[in-house]
């Protein structure tokens, strides 16, 4: 992998800095401290922080390390730090507000950064950068594209391959694992939402995506143990008539996509089940028909749900009692970013949007069906990076 370029890194920061001159008028200095959104600005993860003051250059202060950072980053201005105290004095007098990536900072993190500087105010800018990063440069499609692609070529070739009787969901979880890193992807599913572990994603048979989970999803996961939720169930094995539900948030050089197939090992399903997924793909197309610039998110949610059958609507986007608001989601640098495609998302779509549409249905006893696809939104509509929909394919 390269570095991110120059060139990319500088339209990056300039439409950072204009949207916070769009939104916060009279901002002075931002910090960004969390590791995708230093990332996306310098093409480094560090211990340290990245200020940007208006009208100048960005400073990267970096605690650790200082040698990688300038190895990694094409920004010009890097600097070593051993602690704020270091950067007291470059930024003397204070000015009153700080914009700070609020979701990022730990509590300890700012009682630090008090010790030597204290703001009048300190005002969150999150929604700034995750609004910036919803839409995405060439350089950043074209890494998509290739994760999209590769990930569709692993589903449909050597998938069906590693399925026999009694492979449990840890096993093909880590058959999986191996395959993926093995063709280029870089092996960590990453979320914004707290407290979310990930191994690629949610890997499933029969009822186990019913399970109970704190995972902000429509399906869920038993998981290694109680302490590690993550990649699949060591004691649940297939078995003749399963579905298989497979769900990963997949990337490469650091950029995700998202796509979730269902099959049906050894013999078709009952009517109803293959009834419940086809309405699911005909609800992503009823909503990736709405993915064009121009459209609100929440319209697309509403026009969606409005047409969810209704013995099947208590266990859409989950199962009854444990549903989730919304049908999609943006997706790039983590597999959870803006827009959101539920109530109250209102900001209209912008080309070059990346973003996961995902109708589920959780069938009580059987398990769940559905599909997900990670879609680019273009001037013309949107186009699938993911490959096409699936049908319940018997394997």
């Amino acid at each position: 992998m390269s570095n991110v370029p120059k060139s990319e890194l500088i339209t990056r920061y300039e439409r950072f800095t204009q949207m916070m001159d769009n939104t916060h008028s009279n901002w002075e200095l931002c910090a960004i401290t969390g590791g995708l959104n230093m990332y996306y600005l310098t093409g480094t993860m560090c211990d340290g922080i990245l200020l940007i003051k208006r009208g100048e250059n960005p400073t990267l202060w970096v605690r650790r390390s200082y040698d990688r950072s300038v190895l990694e980053s094409e920004i010009d201005d890097i600097r070593p730090m051993k602690s704020f105290r270091d950067i007291a004095n470059v930024l003397s007098p204070l000015p009153e507000t700080l914009y700070l990536d609020t979701a990022n900072a730990s509590l300890e993190w700012y009682y630090l950064l008090r010790k030597y500087m204290t703001f009048e105010n300190v005002l969150s800018l999150d929604n700034v950068i995750l609004n910036t990063r919803a839409v995405k440069s060439e350089y950043e499609l074209n890494i998509m594209r290739r994760a999209g692609k590769e990930t569709d070529r692993i589903y449909r070739e050597i998938l069906p391959g590693l399925l026999h009787p009694g492979i449990s969901e840890v096993d093909l979880g880590a058959e999986l694992f191996s395959l993926f890193l093995k063709n280029g992807f870089h092996g960590i599913s990453r979320f914004s939402m707290r407290n979310v572990d990930a191994i690629l994603g949610h890997i499933s048979f029969g009822e186990s995506p019913l399970y109970p989970s704190a995972f902000n999803g429509a399906s869920g996961i038993n998981g290694l143990c109680p302490a590690v939720p993550v990649l699949g169930n060591r004691d649940r094995h297939l078995q003749e008539g399963d579905l298989i539900y497979i769900d990963l948030g997949v990337g490469i050089d650091g950029y995700h996509i998202d796509k979730t197939i269902v099959l049906s090992y050894k013999r078709p399903q009952p009517k109803k089940v293959e009834e419940a997924h086809q309405h699911c793909l005909e609800l992503e197309r009823l909503a990736t028909s709405m993915l064009k610039p121009g459209t609100i998110p929440a319209d697309i949610y509403n026009q969606v749900t409005a047409v969810v059958n209704s013995e099947l609507s208590p266990h859409f986007m989950g199962t009854k009692g444990r549903n989730v608001p919304f049908i999609g989601h943006g997706v790039g640098l983590s597999i959870d970013e803006m827009p959101v495609i539920a109530k109250g998302f209102d900001t209209p779509l912008e080309p070059n949007m990346t973003i996961a549409i995902e109708p589920k249905i959780g069938l009580d006893g059987i398990g769940m069906v559905g599909s997900e696809n990670t879609y680019l939104i273009t001037e013309n509509g949107s186009i699938s990076l993911t490959g096409q929909q699936r049908e319940l394919e018997v394997v």
